[in-house]
């Protein structure tokens, strides 16, 4: 049994219809289960419930335990002065306000029971075997409920995206050319060297890049050495260029690259390696002077495509490592790499811009993310096999943020497939 369980019950009203009694045997009549508190403090707010005749105004909070009351120290707090009624599934001892005033309890133990009770112990039975809790149900889920519930997740992973774009802005004065680039480097780190190039992109000043963003080769100087990656002699032409650039421009702009982690190479394939996404991280910014700006106004995913289009230089042409030839290849940003810069880094700011303006781009951004395929990875390719379908990026990202935010960490009441599933309709 958990207390999400209890929230369950008194938020959707699952109470039996008979005569409800505290556990000193006061009749309960509720006339308003009150306002689910998303914040700290008791778990409903303004309720309004009569007990034994006389109407109370007030909050209601859930426990397994009445002694949880104790164990949370509720009773030094007076965030819970307020409670008038104690709502649990097993009233073990009595409960008392600051001013040690009784509080009422209404024991659930004895009146859930049947269908409601069998669902939810279904739902979490063998959880530990199981690849999510509803794998046999989720696939017969109402499609439209499932579409719909998919786009909430979305936009809850996309705010929660935001939160390192919001915290940036604020640190940068809003300064949002610098913040984009920021986000797309970091985004041209992928997993492995996302923390690099994100560290790089933030303690390189955006006014240097500025300054060198006419020239490919001087922005790769400083990509590089900034990330550990010039700082060996080695026996190259285009090593030591970029290396004796790289000094040049520490010098003259005093950089510092101390709280910057060397780029990897480790567990990476060569068209990942930090040499070929710098590379063309600085093509990208060489040819984009208010790359910003440009993302902002393009409104097509075509547009957004072509202005993320970039190649390595051509020394990387013939190299994916320095000093070591490989065969001739044109190293462009694949399309689905571009596809996750618009997924991680570019909507995500497009969000932002809108909220920060006031505006409401909803539509826009669904628009985008719906003309991206869906991704691949292991755990939509579970779900597969549980039975849904991914058409677009915007539901294979929400099924990620649904197992990686509930399934995991069995939130299945604050899911609508389990509220569905638990409600039995």
């Amino acid at each position: 049994m958990k207390e999400d369980f209890l929230q369950y019950i008194w938020e959707h009203k699952k109470l039996p219809q008979a005569p409800l009694l505290t556990t000193e045997g006061k009749t309960v009549i509720i006339k308003d289960y009150g306002k689910l508190n998303l914040l700290s403090g008791p778990d409903f707010l303004y309720a309004r419930i009569e007990i034994n005749g006389q109407l109370w105004v007030g909050n209601v909070e859930l426990h397994i335990r009445s002694s949880y009351w104790y164990a949370h120290h509720h009773e030094t707090d007076p965030a819970y002065d307020n409670v008038i009624l104690h709502v649990v599934w097993e009233d073990d001892i009595a409960v008392h306000r600051r001013d040690s005033t009784p509080i009422p309890a209404l024991e659930l133990k004895g009146l859930i029971k049947g269908d409601l009770l069998e669902r939810y112990q279904k739902l979490f039975s063998d959880f530990s075997i199981k690849f999510i809790n509803c794998e046999k149900e989720i696939a017969t889920t109402n499609d439209f409920l499932l579409r719909h519930w998919m786009e909430r997740l979305y936009f809850e992973r996309l705010e929660q995206r935001t939160k390192i774009i919001f915290d940036l802005l604020e640190k940068l004065k809003f300064d949002w050319e610098t913040v984009c680039f920021i986000m797309l480097a970091k985004g041209f780190g992928q997993a492995i060297n996302s923390k690099s190039f994100f560290q790089m992109a933030q303690a390189l000043d955006y006014s240097v890049a500025r300054k060198l963003q006419g020239d490919a080769t001087q922005l790769e100087s400083v990509f590089f050495g900034m990330t550990g990656m010039l700082e060996e002699e080695l026996p190259d032409i285009y090593h030591t260029k970029l290396r004796e650039q790289y000094a040049y421009h520490k010098r003259k702009f005093g950089l510092n690259a101390l709280s910057v982690p060397r780029a990897e190479f480790f567990k990476l394939r060569p068209s990942n390696f930090p040499t070929i996404r710098l590379s063309q991280l600085a093509d990208l910014y060489s040819r984009n002077g208010a790359l910003f700006n440009a993302l902002m106004k393009a409104d097509t995913y075509e547009e957004l495509h072509l202005l993320l289009s970039c190649s390595a230089s051509s020394y990387w042409e013939e190299h994916y490592t320095f000093g070591k030839p490989s065969r001739k290849v044109v190293k462009k940003l694949s399309p689905a790499f571009i596809d996750l810069l618009i997924i991680n880094a570019v909507l995500p700011l497009k969000f932002c811009f809108a909220r920060c303006h006031n505006a409401e781009n909803h539509e826009e951004i669904i628009a985008l993310i719906s003309s991206i395929r869906a991704e691949n990875n292991n755990i939509q390719q579970h779900f597969k096999r549980l039975g849904l379908s991914f058409e677009n990026a915007m539901e294979s990202q929400a099924i990620l943020q649904l197992y990686h935010k509930y399934c995991k960490e069995n939130r299945c009441l604050k899911c609508a497939v389990g509220v569905k599933l638990l409600s039995g309709k």
